[in-house]
């Protein structure tokens, strides 16, 4: 019998508010921040048919070390981030002894998504201090092609 296990999430969205750098009591660094998500959806309208909406998932995330210091440093309200980890649930008793549960994910990794010129200060910033290369949309200047007269030229 095989045994398969996999807990692997990717989510990109926009962080919902600035996130906290917070220590442990050993000092181990810590941040969490959810992460607004959009998500398509179809609904029916009587006139027009099916619709395509945007629906916003708001997800729970914790980072840890240099994860959380990195979130902490680049990324503010509104900034796109893209994330990679795992979903991770817990259950506690309240003071009133009721069982409470959580389901959040635990990033392992964090990327930036917004270019240099999109993205705000912070990732502005962060580019232009390790001179990461600037990215355009632009078209790259066309490709010369070599117009084939007969399918005898083909080489298959």
């Amino acid at each position: 019998m095989s045994s398969l296990n996999l807990n692997k999430v990717v989510l990109c969205g926009r962080l919902t508010a600035d996130p906290e750098l917070r220590q442990t009591n050993s000092g181990i660094a810590v941040v969490r921040f959810t992460l607004a998500v959009n998500r398509r959806v179809s609904s029916r309208n009587a006139a027009d048919g099916a619709q395509a909406q945007q629906q916003a998932d708001f997800i729970s995330v914790v980072a840890w070390r240099q994860t959380a210091e990195f979130i902490s440093r680049y990324f503010r309200k509104g900034s796109a981030l893209c994330i990679t980890g795992s979903i991770q649930t817990s259950s506690w008793q309240d003071q009133q002894g009721q069982k409470r549960y959580a389901t959040e994910v635990v990033a392992d990794e964090a990327m930036f998504v917004d270019s240099k010129n999109e993205g705000g200060s912070a990732n502005a910033q962060f580019a232009d201090t390790y001179n990461a290369p600037s990215y355009s949309s632009a078209p790259a200047s066309t490709p010369k092609f070599e117009e084939l007269k007969t399918d005898d030229d083909l080489p298959f």
